[in-house]
């Protein structure tokens, strides 16, 4: 397993009952967590004293309940900032397992010696494209909410990167990158982080064990002579790292060689020294 246990800012501090005890920054939350399986007694005064805590609800989705929680605050990662603040679906802006991956491709950038540009797909709130141009390159952000491009350009602001050469596109995915063919532009490296589950702009239904091959296939035809890296996240439950692996190593490894590697990704736990699950990444590199 790859593991983010490089923060300062953050922890897991324990998790138990189907709900995860975090620190994020100088506040506590409780959030649910469909990997915390286990019941065990919960001894951290943390539990009692949280800010904020989501409640998931029976019928789906849920609420959270806030204890002298701000509207928005900030945390750090190395040399990059980024700005919280709590939303529908118990998120925060920001998934902390991911700075495991931001290490990786951000040694591969820096020691590649040379211009490399990078397009980041479904971008959410721009860590990895902050953590990306912040490593010297040059990356097109691409995700098809307003909001949450508007939201990671304020990330890039606080993280230093105002002049940092990003290109801020709000569009669907797949079809940014059909455009992108027929313009016969080319990337150096993709990095994409697909939903589980959506609708496009008119309605399409997005399901990754559906979409999730072609998106690949049609991704690779968009690397430039020389690339750097190709890495794939997937949060969905019952997706091993495997699926990951083989699909790269049939569509990228096979065509143009480099090496694939496939793990889930985690989160170390304060109170237990375990690691807690956190989805899967595939990772394609020469």
């Amino acid at each position: 397993m790859w593991v983010a246990d490089n923060w300062k800012d953050y922890e897991v501090i324990d998790c138990s009952k189907g709900e995860k005890l975090e620190r994020w920054g100088d506040y506590l939350l409780i959030r649910p967590d469909p990997q915390v399986l286990w019941d065990v007694p919960r001894k951290n005064s943390g539990w009692r004293n949280r800010n904020g805590h989501y409640h998931r609800s029976n019928k789906g989705g849920g609420e959270w309940e806030f204890f002298d929680l701000p509207e928005q605050w900030t945390i750090h990662y190395q040399n990059l900032t980024f700005h919280l603040k709590p939303f529908s679906f118990k998120h925060t802006g920001l998934f902390p397992e991911q700075a495991v991956n931001w290490d990786w491709f951000s040694e591969l950038i820096r020691k590649a010696g040379r211009p490399v540009r990078v397009l980041n797909l479904f971008a959410y709130t721009g860590g990895a494209t902050c953590a990306a141009a912040k490593a010297g390159a040059a990356v097109t952000h691409v995700d098809a909410s307003k909001g949450m491009v508007g939201w990671a350009k304020e990330n890039a602001r606080a993280s230093g990167l105002e002049q940092a050469p990003i290109r801020w596109i709000v569009d669907d995915c797949v079809k940014f990158v059909e455009r992108e063919l027929r313009r016969g532009n080319h990337y150096d490296a993709i990095i994409m982080d697909p939903p589980s589950y959506g609708r496009g702009p008119k309605g399409e239904i997005w399901k990754i064990e559906e979409r999730l091959h072609s998106l690949i296939q049609l991704c690779t035809q968009l690397l430039s002579e020389s690339p750097l890296f190709v890495l794939v996240n997937s949060y969905t439950t019952g997706l091993a790292p495997a699926v990951l692996n083989y699909v790269l190593s049939v569509e990228v490894e096979n065509r143009i060689g480099g090496t694939v590697e496939a793990q889930e990704i985690g989160l170390p736990v304060q109170e237990t020294g375990l690691v807690l699950p956190c989805g899967a990444s595939g990772r394609w590199y020469r």
